[in-house]
This record gives structure tokens, sequence and C-alpha cells, in this order.
């Protein structure tokens, strides 16, 4: 889990209650909030490097601005055929709230994470829901659907695959094509921001209704 933020430690959480090993990966690996959530759920904690390292299977729980700066960090061996699932979005706070969007349009986070590392299997997911419903889903009622996208079919198969073991029915997961379509769902945040706005709670979710 590169990222010690409330999405990675929830994540790791789940990972931890459904019988996963897990490590959380820092800037520093000796973060004391991350040491003592660690210590509480039996994970551990080190540097982005060292938990790329010996990682199976790696999720990008990073605030998106520095997202890249920590996947560069680890050693490409260490990334080498390996999946890797892009929860991060690219939010800019630089001019208050609500957050624009830093890479928009004609690129998207997920995009530049998979140039920038190709021996990645980058499957962008997650991105599009809190952190509570990532893995809940019933706290939303009815289907609801989850996003996924990449350009590796495989990947996306072995990420759909544990998303169920969270609690998402196979039908209510939507696989939106190759990596390029991470644009959609990146955009949707600024919507995403104003719902939650709206509605009062983050704990909802769209459904796509087929006619």
């Amino acid at each position: 889990m590169l990222g010690t933020g409330m999405v990675g430690r929830t994540l790791g959480a789940k990972l931890r209650e459904l019988g996963h090993e897990v490590t959380m990966g820092s800037r520093s690996g000796d973060n004391p909030e991350a040491l003592a959530w660690a210590e509480g759920v039996g994970a551990r904690v080190a540097t982005f490097a060292d938990a790329a390292e010996g990682a199976e299977l790696l999720f990008n729980a990073t605030n998106g601005g520095g997202s890249l700066a920590a996947i560069d960090s680890c050693d490409d061996s260490a990334l080498d055929g390996k999946v890797l699932v892009d929860v991060a979005n690219p939010l800019d706070f630089s001019q208050g709230f609500p957050p624009s969007l830093s890479i928009v349009n004609t690129d998207s986070l997920g995009e530049r994470i998979q140039a920038a590392h190709p021996e990645l299997r980058v499957v962008k997911t997650f991105n599009t829901v809190s952190a509570p419903v990532m893995v809940q889903p019933s706290l939303v009622p009815g289907h609801h659907n989850l996003f996924l996208c990449g350009n590796d079919a495989g990947a996306k198969a072995q990420v759909a695959s544990l998303q169920q073991t969270f609690g998402w029915p196979a039908e209510d997961l939507l696989d939106l094509g190759d990596i390029t379509m991470a644009r959609g769902v990146e955009m949707y945040l600024p919507l995403w921001v104003r719902l939650f706005g709206a509605v009062g709670t983050p704990n909802f979710n769209v459904h796509i209704a087929r006619g």
C-alpha cells in the first residue's frame, strides 16, 4: 500500500481482515501515526521502495500530486510485471475548495503512471467512491457501479476478483476499457464533490441503468 492516509488505511484494514499481509509504504518508513495504525491491525510500515519490493499487488493510495514521486522512488525491479491499483485522484486545492484537477481532458494520472512505468500493469479503480464504500459497498443500498480501466485484461480480472471479496457483485463492476478511460473517472471527481455537498454524506454512488 503506497500511502498511509485515510484511503490507504481503510483499504489496508480490509485487506488484513481478509487475511492478506499488508505493508504500508510512506516517504520515511517511520511515520508515527502509520506505525500506530499498523500495530493495531497487524500490518507493517516501510518506505515506498521497501513496501513495493516484497509486494505481490500494489495500491497507489497517495495524494495524487505525489503519486509519481512515490512510485518513482521504487526500484524498477520491484515493479516489473506487478499490478498497481491506482486509487488516487489528481486533485488541486491550490485555489481552495472545491478542488480542480491538475491533470485533465487529454491526459490523466493513471495514464502518466502507466507511461512512466510501462513495467507496471496499472488498473484505475475505486477512485469514484469514498473510502468506506470502497470496502463496504452495502453502505449504499441496492445495485451501484464501480468502474475499472487499464490496458491489461488479466490485471483487471485479478483486481475485479479482489473487489468481489470486498462485497462488490461481479455484475456491478464495469470495465470501461483501456487506461485512457482514467480521464473520465478522474474528471468525475468535481461532480462527486458537489454531490457530497448536496446529499450530505460521502456514502453514495451512481448506478448505470440500461434501457
